[in-house]
């Protein structure tokens, strides 16, 4: 099971981006989709999941209102579309799995078994 993020680069404040997360090896339909970030020296921290039954949508309080989560089945991907970015949002971001298995929407770490290797994602002022 391999998760490859993407779609990382330079943009400015205001400005817009849209990660990918492909995943290989086995289908993820059923899977609780999650992205979380990584700025220097701060702690990685979620960003936003969604489900793996009913496509529901959750976010961090701090991207609510301009990221977006999205799967799409027929590619194994999922797509986390950042619009007006702000320098804060500079970090690695990481994408990541986990089967959904319980109510609870899972917003750490610890309740992911599969991760992609980051992208970069740099916002300037």
């Amino acid at each position: 099971v391999q998760l490859q993020a993407s779609g990382g680069g330079l943009a400015q404040a205001g400005g817009s981006l849209r990660l990918s997360c492909a995943a290989s090896g086995r289908t993820f339909s059923g899977y609780d989709m999650g992205w979380f970030r990584q700025a220097p020296g701060k702690e990685r921290e979620f960003v936003g999941v969604i489900r793996g039954i009913g496509g529901f949508t959750y976010y961090a309080n701090s991207v609510k209102g301009r990221f977006t989560v999205s799967r799409d089945s027929t590619k194994n991907t999922i797509y986390l579309q950042m619009n007006s970015l702000k320098p804060e949002d500079t970090a690695v971001y990481y994408c990541a799995a986990e089967p959904q298995s319980r109510l609870k929407i899972p917003t750490t770490e610890r309740e992911y078994s599969y991760w992609g290797q980051g992208t970069q994602v740099t916002v300037s002022s």
